[in-house]
């Protein structure tokens, strides 16, 4: 069977780290399946905060899947998610209840306002690569040509 030529694979990157951590996940991955289908989601990961000053903890985790949308409505899906679970944004870095991140849309790289995909930082940040590199391993940056696995391994020690 061959994949239908309509559908994108897609990665997205999921963060809480403000109220009940783990709920605001299963409430984002559950509207991600309206989404993105074949919905496969990592474990999750607690992690401690990077580059957005002194806050809680974080709680990562990352899905893929496909999906017929455009990156632009796909990123649009996601930005109404955080906001029905309540995301604010004071400021930039702010502590959220969610965090939504497209990181892959196919092997397209894009650069339009408001929208880069690749993700422009997650080759550089293990809270992403980790959870991807568990549910897809030999997904490819589009950019480097480097399978999440080598990516993360290069982050390691």
């Amino acid at each position: 069977m061959t994949p239908d030529p309509l559908t994108v694979f897609v990665a997205v990157a999921l963060g809480s780290n403000l109220g009940d951590r783990e709920q605001y996940l299963r409430d984002a991955i559950a509207a991600l399946e309206s989404v993105i289908s074949g919905l496969r989601v990592s474990s999750f990961y607690d992690t401690a905060p990077v580059g957005v000053g002194d806050q809680p903890r974080f709680l990562n985790a990352a899905a893929t899947g496909v999906t017929t949308r455009s990156a632009r409505a796909v990123l649009d899906a996601l930005l109404a998610i955080e906001a029905r679970l309540g995301r604010t944004r004071p400021h930039p870095g702010a502590a959220r209840t969610v965090d939504l991140d497209l990181i892959l849309y196919g092997d397209q790289i894009i650069e339009e306002r408001n929208l880069t995909v690749p993700h422009p930082r997650f080759r550089e940040r293990g809270f992403v690569l980790e959870p991807l590199a568990e549910i897809a391993p030999d997904l490819v940056d589009p950019v480097t040509g480097r399978t999440m696995r080598e990516l993360m391994r290069g982050l390691l020690p």
